[in-house]
């Protein structure tokens, strides 16, 4: 076969592959044309064997790259001793997992399921028995909000397009403006059970909330007697150089370790329950949800379930990935490579005014702000022609999440590939 009949039966391949997913697969994704088929590393390649520069890592998922070693090790051997039972037992994996991030947080207690619209479904969960016996269940959250993509969470999301035709909608959910603490402190009525916001929201397109927002927060719930809930889905898990974005906003100097005891604002500010997912499986499917100790017991036998939540295998899993992450100092690298990144596009914003509106973010969470007549869309089509993947957000805005053991020369490859659809789009704005 010489390379032309080899090009055209890789093309071929892609196309039946796409043709059968269409037929098959409900159409609730609009997908791009690519089919990727295996990954390494902080790269993809397509069935073609052509290389993609993965800056989307699965959206904030991978945090240790593609096809780690020792995570596929971890899944091999625990999937060899023990992959399920009910949660009617215990198991070791789920409660070494479970006190791993209890000491990454703060005393607490932690529930186990698949995602984070889950997780979230629990902290609803959370506010509604917090709130019962005082006739409350309100729960505030913020505009550009994005909470997860079950009826629940599609009404807590400050978004209207993930509402169209669910209507009617659950509730007990109200939307004020982000980083604004006195639409906050208006909204709040004698329904209203809790607050639950992202300390950096990314469907939005990187929305960083202030650490004065924060705060405020915190005294607000305080003197209203209510629950302050942080969803940390997708920006948790050391992406910002700490374990969730509220830690890297409240407190800025930096851990050296893991287990080094919380100072300063931080060891005053605490949220009473926290949703975590993506990150905590690099890949593999896990969800979480950690609460204060003194309202765990809101929880009790029979209030809140899930079947697959906290499996041994995905605990191994998720175990395994805290300690490659720690051994790394990929914390420290997320910070580092994050930092070398954002100078570097803010540099070219500097230079591409035109183009570029904007360039925000925190360690491995950066959203790239386009001129409004720019679509994200077309802007990512653009870079995978450059081989690169990155995630659009809001209309105008591309999202850069990738692993956390992102390399300086691995930066260096996108951001090259990035000033290249700039200097492009330059000449047509």
């Amino acid at each position: 076969m010489n390379r032309e009949q080899a090009f055209d039966a890789q093309r071929s391949t892609q196309n039946e592959i796409r043709e059968l997913f269409d037929k098959y697969v409900v159409p609730s994704y609009a997908r791009f044309d690519l089919v990727l088929e295996r990954g390494e590393g902080i790269y993809v390649w397509d069935v073609s064997g052509r290389r993609y520069l993965d800056f989307g890592g699965g959206i904030a998922v991978c945090v240790v790259g593609h096809a780690n070693p020792e995570i596929t090790d971890a899944l091999a051997e625990q999937s060899r001793k023990l992959v399920h039972v009910s949660n009617l037992y215990y198991t070791e994996p789920q409660t070494r997992l479970a006190k791993r991030i209890v000491d990454l947080i703060a005393p607490g207690r932690v529930f186990f399921c698949n995602s984070g619209a889950e997780a979230n479904e629990g902290l609803f969960k959370l506010a509604r028995k917090f709130g019962r016996d005082k006739g409350r269940y309100e729960i505030i959250t913020a505009s550009e909000s994005f909470h997860g993509r079950t009826l629940a969470g599609i009404a807590a999301t400050g978004q209207e397009k993930v509402k169209k035709g669910f209507e009617p909608m659950v509730a007990g959910f109200c939307h004020v403006p982000f980083n604004n603490l006195e639409a906050m402190r208006a909204a709040i009525t004698e329904s209203t059970a809790a607050i639950l916001i992202e300390a950096i929201q990314g469907e939005s397109g990187i929305t960083i909330a202030t650490r004065e927002y924060l705060l405020g927060l915190r005294e607000l719930c305080d003197q209203r007697d209510l629950l302050l809930l942080l969803d940390e889905v997708q920006a948790g898990h050391f992406r910002t150089g700490r374990f969730h974005s509220w830690q890297t906003i409240v407190d800025a100097a930096p851990r050296r370790a893991f287990g080094e005891k919380r100072r300063g604002a931080a060891s005053t500010f605490l949220p009473d329950g926290i949703s975590i997912a993506k990150g905590l499986g690099g890949g593999f499917p896990i969800g979480a949800f950690w609460v204060r100790e003194k309202f765990a017991a809101l929880l009790s036998a029979g209030t809140h379930a899930s079947t697959f939540g906290g499996t041994p295998l995905a605990c191994a899993v998720a175990l395994r990935i805290l300690d490659v992450i720690e051994r790394g100092d990929l914390v420290g690298n997320a910070r580092r490579v994050g930092k070398f990144l954002l100078d570097r596009l803010q540099d070219l914003q500097r230079k591409y005014p035109n183009v570029l509106r904007d360039v925000r973010g925190s360690g491995l969470m950066i959203g790239i702000e386009f001129n409004p007549k720019i679509a994200a869309i077309e802007t990512v089509k653009r870079l995978h022609e450059k081989n690169l993947l990155t995630i659009p957000a809001a209309t105008s805005v591309i999202r850069l999440l990738p692993p956390l053991n992102l390399r300086q020369s691995e930066a260096n490859e996108g951001l090259r590939a990035i000033e290249s659809v700039v200097v492009d789009l330059a000449k047509q704005v």
